[in-house]
């Protein structure tokens, strides 16, 4: 290649190798609790709003479903593991960003599946829910993924670990403060 008539091509070239070489910056998450030392969150549309409407038919069960099999101890496992997995999302959530320490679980995340569930109802208008259809739900809206199949691994492995961490949960007394429901703080002052 001929480097005195083709400067433009050799720095294209090279601007290209070293974007390929750069970390790739993870979004900031907007429903995280803001402390001080916190970094700016992102601003604009909070996806843990109540106003984010999801399509009914992506996150309810299929006709004649069959989840997944697997053996129960490992797929709480896998489960456990997915729970903190960003790369399920498409914005650097994970199910751990809003239900860490049981945050974001209301008191009705106590009964047994199905039952109503608030967010289910105001986003899908569905007047009762599945536990593996909130996981839907949540995989669609805060997550911005699209949900899992319902045959998948992956499916079968987060409801059997959230089952379990519905075992232990106990709904706290007064209101439940729900880091997912903050108000935007890029939102003009009123």
């Amino acid at each position: 290649m001929n480097l005195t008539a083709k400067p433009l091509t050799l720095a294209l070239a090279v601007a290209g190798a070293l974007t390929l070489a750069l970390p790739v910056a993870r979004a900031a998450n907007p429903c995280k609790p803001l402390r001080a030392q916190d970094e700016k969150p992102l601003c604009g549309k909070n996806p843990c709003a109540a106003s984010d409407r999801i399509d009914p038919k992506l996150v309810t069960r299929p006709k004649n479903y069959k989840p997944y099999a697997g053996n129960p101890a490992e797929l709480k496992k896998e489960g456990e593991r997915l729970w903190k997995d960003t790369k399920l999302s498409t914005n650097g959530m994970s199910c751990y960003a809003c239900h860490q320490g049981n945050g974001a679980f209301q008191a009705s995340f106590a009964k047994p599946y199905p039952h109503q569930v608030q967010m289910a109802k105001e986003r899908a208008k569905m007047k009762t829910t599945h536990l593996d259809e909130m996981i839907q739900i949540c995989m669609v809206a805060p997550m911005a993924a699209k949900p899992l199949a319902w045959d998948s691994k992956e499916l079968a492995a987060l409801t059997a670990y959230t089952a379990d961490v519905q075992k232990s949960f106990k709904p706290a007394k007064g209101p439940v403060a729900n880091p997912c429901a903050a108000k935007n703080p890029c939102a003009p002052k009123k």
